[in-house]
């Protein structure tokens, strides 16, 4: 155990070495010093403008009409002063402005005074950011703004005079060449990624840029190569992450075609990886599984993404460098994670969910995650990205990795995971009587002794899926007298789902929007209801609830549990019950075991339910 800590102690260390070495290299590479190797005369004109695949809203350009600017979930208003003048409500509000994603929705409302408005705020963001305001200088948001301005030529440009045009290009060459003084010394991980596509995209869009853009292609592909996994996830190990760099990367292989130019194989290949991860990471009503930092899913700009892939074919089932795996059974879709959390450095938004699983049937979300809030809520971040906030087991109300918080450290690094699961295995059975999935991490050992192990079973008609959570000491064997072993096993339920507690105490009757109905039970176990919290960084948080069972590992080593369907969309629940007050029919035989006119297979094996059996402890007063 002592040996875990220095362990995580090195890696904190050695992430905060790196860490200061990259600052003072960019300290350097940004300053006056270095900054001599890239004068030079603009280029006088662009080849192209990359297409811009975000989603725009023309009612947008009214409130920028009015002066209002919304970034980040807060607004400014804005009275006969420079946007650029006011001071900002929060580093996130900065961000939105600086970075001029807000052009595409002036473009979308198609009027001659959407141009000119354009022209006016981009000519004042150039007078006024003499000063190098900090936020607007910073590479991955002056990456945004290159790509922003480089995509919105044609709304910025059109009709406009040779004054403004120089000033324009002036001012985007100097962006530019600041970017690439600065590229390799960003942060790695996605922060780097699009510094290196934004400069990739400008190298193409400029004329006489062919020596750049060599540089630039190369640069791509070596980021590429670092980051997305061979299955097509990305190393964050955040599902929103996909979608983020295809947005910029499609348009990116667009142009490279524009120009005549072979895109590397690199890139197409990474591509090719991870536009079948779009499909994986969604659920039944389309939006990507909550996991590792990912909000709300844009499914505008899914949906723009998505009308480039052309296979459209089903999607892949397991993905095991990215760390996650798929169940697809009927109507229903259940993804969980199995992966460790990623290295420090690519750790600020991770989470500690590891057997953490998310469930829908149709198009209606069941078990959920909670989520992540709106910018600027910092302490509902940290309850987050816990293990609690997850649909998985807890043991001593701790989270199975530990985040850096507080300090010098945390302020500089950001909260970074130290520690956590090390090793999860993983075993996958595709049957066609079931589709058995079988998880273990070791993110207790350290300070518990204590090894978590999850199975999912799932039906071929998606209409039932059992579980089963054990707990035993690193070797597999059970556990011994002593020790913290208080576990709270819970499944976070969706905010449209109804739940109310059966009169058995060991079940939860569950009701969905659609009139179906569903039932939790954890035979033996007392299961609650209690409350929780649907975090939402678009829509805002709304109060939900959750199901949990908790217990001591050494009285229960393993406790089973499962969600059935009892009623189709469109019907009474009560039809499914011989009784209003009886609950569920005790079924002669385990659910999926061979039996009387069902005929279905057990989920686990014969030999795995006899095992159960001799092994489990009888539970104690």
């Amino acid at each position: 155990m002592a040996f875990g800590r220095r362990a995580g102690q090195g890696r904190v260390v050695r992430f905060a070495l790196a860490s200061a070495w990259r600052r003072s290299r960019y300290a350097f590479h940004a300053g006056p010093l270095y900054g001599w190797r890239y004068l030079g005369p603009a280029p006088d004109r662009l080849v192209l403008a990359p297409t811009a695949l975000r989603t725009a809203d023309p009612t947008i350009a009214h409130d920028i009409y009015a002066g209002r600017y919304v970034f980040a979930g807060e607004a400014v208003d804005v009275s006969g002063f420079s946007v650029f003048e006011v001071e900002p409500p929060s580093r996130a509000w900065a961000a939105g402005l600086h970075g001029f994603g807000w052009l595409r929705h002036l473009r979308a409302s198609d009027l001659a005074v959407s141009r000119q408005n354009a022209r006016a705020l981009i000519d004042e963001w150039i007078r006024f950011q003499k000063s190098h305001d900090r936020i607007a200088t910073d590479p991955v948001v002056m990456a945004r703004r290159i790509s922003s301005w480089l995509a919105q030529t044609p709304l910025v440009l059109e009709g406009c005079d040779h004054g403004f045009y120089r000033r324009f290009m002036r001012s985007l060459t100097r962006q530019v060449r600041s970017l690439r003084r600065v590229a390799h010394d960003v942060p790695p991980g996605r922060p780097r990624l699009s510094v290196a596509l934004a400069l990739a995209a400008a190298a193409l869009s400029l004329a006489d840029q062919n020596r750049f853009v060599r540089q630039a292609a190369r640069f791509v592909d070596h980021e590429l190569a670092r980051q997305i996994l061979p299955d097509g996830g990305h190393v964050s190990r955040n599902p929103g992450a996909v979608l983020d760099i295809l947005v910029d990367l499609l348009p990116l292989r667009q142009a490279f075609t524009a120009r005549g130019m072979q895109p590397s194989p690199a890139l197409l290949g990474a591509i090719d990886r991870m536009m079948p991860m779009l499909r994986f990471f969604r659920l039944g009503d389309g939006a990507f599984a909550k996991f590792n930092g990912m909000g709300e899913t844009e499914l505008g700009l899914l949906a723009a993404v998505l009308a480039y892939d052309d296979a459209r074919g089903a999607p892949v089932r397991n993905a095991p460098h990215s760390g996650y795996q798929r169940i697809d059974a009927g109507d229903t879709v259940l993804i969980a994670d199995t992966g460790p959390p990623p290295p420090p450095a690519l750790s600020r938004e991770a989470h500690a969910g590891c057997l953490a699983f998310e469930m829908s049937v149709g198009r209606q979300p069941i078990v959920v995650n909670c989520g992540i809030p709106g910018p600027g809520a910092a302490a509902l971040r940290r309850l987050a990205r816990a293990t609690a906030a997850h649909s998985t087991v807890t043991f001593n109300d701790a989270s199975s990795c530990r985040f850096l918080t507080g300090g010098v450290l945390a302020n500089r690094l950001g909260e970074v995971i130290v520690a956590g699961p090390g090793k999860v295995e993983l075993t996958r059975l595709d049957e066609k009587r079931h589709t058995r999935i079988t998880a273990a991490h070791d993110g207790y050992v350290e300070r518990y002794g204590i090894r978590h192990e999850r199975r999912l079973a799932m039906r071929p008609d998606g209409l039932r899926l059992d579980g089963k959570d054990s707990f035993t000491n690193p070797s597999g064997a059970p556990l011994a007298l002593g020790g913290k072993d208080a576990f709270a096993i819970r499944f976070h339920l969706h905010p449209s789902v109804e739940a109310s507690r059966l009169e058995t105490g060991e079940g939860v009757l569950l009701i969905l929007p659609d009139g179906s109905g569903f039932v939790f039970e954890a035979p033996g176990h007392d299961v609650m209801i209690e409350e929780s919290i649907r975090l939402s960084d678009i829509r805002g948080n709304r109060r939900a609830e959750q199901i949990v069972v908790h217990g001591r590992a050494m009285q229960f080593p393993a406790v089973r549990w499962h969600f059935e369907q009892v009623a189709g969309p469109g019907h009474y629940v009560a039809d499914a019950w011989p009784e209003e007050d009886a609950g569920p029919e005790e079924p002669d035989t385990i659910a999926g075991e061979p039996g009387e006119g069902d005929g279905e297979a057990s989920p686990f094996s014969e030999m795995e339910l006899a095992e159960d059996v001799e092994g489990e402890a009888t539970p104690q007063a």
